[in-house]
């Protein structure tokens, strides 16, 4: 009888497991579309990256430490869809409009001048790997 209840707690745990993780990759599909809603070709894109990040960490071991840290990186990525993506549209008079949304981080002047040289530019970023 242990064993089966064993067996029970065990597929309980894969199950919470697997909802955990469809749960996140739904939400990083609808922050794909926050941020890249009326860019057809950017929003496939960014879905199909999407779709194969997670395909390759299948096979990761539920509850190890590569797959609490792959977990951790969508959530990161999820905050600066929603948060700090913004598309511009440019429109017939040379100026472009943002698509700004309820979601989207607001800062004033102040707060970017606190932050000055406390983040790295994308020159210094540029070619790393995530």
């Amino acid at each position: 009888m242990a064993t089966r209840f064993t067996r029970a707690a065990g597929s309980a745990v894969k199950a919470d497991n697997r909802t955990a993780v469809l749960y996140t990759y739904r939400r990083l599909l609808r922050a794909t579309y926050t941020a890249f809603r009326g860019d057809t070709p950017t929003l496939h894109a960014s879905r199909k990256f999407a779709r194969d990040q997670f395909r390759a960490s299948r096979d990761l071991q539920s509850g190890s430490e590569e797959a609490g840290a792959a977990m951790q990186h969508v959530q990161g990525v999820i905050t600066i869809l929603r948060q700090n993506i913004v598309q511009g549209e440019l429109q017939s008079n040379g100026n472009h409009k943002l698509h700004i949304h309820e979601h989207t981080e607001r800062g004033d002047n102040a707060s970017a001048k606190k932050m000055q040289g406390s983040v790295k530019s994308f020159k210094e970023i540029k070619g790393s790997v995530f």
